[in-house]
């Protein structure tokens, strides 16, 4: 006997009065509902709705159209009116940029200028110190001058070339990101710092001749090499000894700089050339100190060992005796 439930069969079907089995039903899945009716019956019940109130005649076209035509006016008249007042206000841009652009140039002449006077100047100042000067002096004065930076040097060296790698880009932005290999002011001065350790006599960044009170720093996104900005690729030049490359290369400078190269993509190249040609740099300002005229000088008395002690006229600490310090003591 299997045990079953009173009232079913033992498949689990209910039992019926002819004996015949009931037919299962499944419901249909979506794809097959989707085959079966492809259109959504929203659509059906619009075009019901559209055949009983019929079509659109009458004042109900005409009003929609006379919608339309004005909405195409309105929009039409805006972007006439934006665009007169674009080419109304371009030519005062162009004039102010191009007014800019002049002063540039014009200010380039002229510093391009003063720097011919300055070199024809310091020519001048040459000849006339040789003049005055027996050899001897002159020719320890031009070699204080090629070291100090002075004057323009010639000779064999390195030349250190950085350039700034590529932006990183977002790939689903497309906006650039921060570039970690692009050249910092302090890579030049790393360089440079670098090349006078390996024994450099004379260094120059672009053309810009470093002295003992250079500056290289950042002011915005540029760098400034003497107040004077330089721009990318960065060549560092330097005239020294013949194995100042090996030297430089062995440096703490140089294997960082490999390093953000190989990371980054910043371009790092160091090379030996011969017949280096450095400028000289510009003129220093010379200071010094000058006393100031408001602050005068307070009379002191002599203390009791001839010392100087407090100053005149001012009395002493109310009880107190002779100094019992021994001699010398201060």
């Amino acid at each position: 006997m299997t045990d079953r439930e009173p009232g079913k069969e033992p498949d689990g079907r209910e039992p019926d009065g002819g004996g015949a089995e009931q037919p299962r039903t499944y419901a249909p899945d979506f794809l097959t509902q989707l085959f079966r009716t492809p259109l959504d019956p929203g659509y059906a019940d619009a075009a019901a709705r559209r055949a009983e109130v019929g079509p659109v005649t009458g004042w109900r076209r005409n009003t929609r159209r006379a919608a339309m035509v004005a909405t195409m006016l309105v929009v039409g008249v805006l972007l006439s009116v934006a665009y007169r007042q674009t080419m109304h206000e371009e030519p005062s841009r162009s004039q102010a940029r191009a007014g800019l652009v002049g002063q540039i140039r014009q200010s380039e002449a002229d510093t391009a200028e003063l720097q011919r006077r300055a070199e024809s100047l310091r020519a001048e100042v040459a000849r006339q110190r040789a003049a005055a000067l027996d050899d001897r002096d002159a020719a320890r004065l031009r070699e204080l001058e090629a070291v100090t930076g002075l004057a323009r040097v010639r000779g064999d060296g390195v030349v250190v070339r950085v350039a700034d790698g590529p932006a990183a880009v977002d790939a689903v932005t497309g906006a650039g990101g921060a570039n970690l290999g692009r050249v910092l002011d302090r890579d030049l001065q790393d360089i440079a710092n670098a090349l006078w350790g390996a024994g450099a006599e004379a260094v120059s960044i672009n053309g810009q001749r470093l002295t003992a009170t250079s500056t290289i720093r950042a002011a915005g996104s540029a760098i400034l090499v003497d107040f004077r900005p330089v721009t990318g690729p960065y060549e560092v030049s330097a005239i020294g000894p013949r194995d100042m490359d090996r030297r430089f290369n062995a440096s703490g400078a140089a294997r960082l700089l490999r390093a953000v190269a190989a990371d980054h993509g910043m371009s790092f190249e160091v090379r030996r050339v011969d017949d280096l040609d450095l400028p000289a740099a510009g003129e220093p300002r010379l200071r010094h100190a000058v006393p100031s005229p408001s602050v005068s000088p307070t009379p002191v008395s002599p203390g009791p060992s001839g010392s100087t002690g407090q100053p005149a006229g001012t009395p002493s600490p109310s009880g107190a005796g002779p100094s019992t310090s021994a001699p010398g003591g201060g």
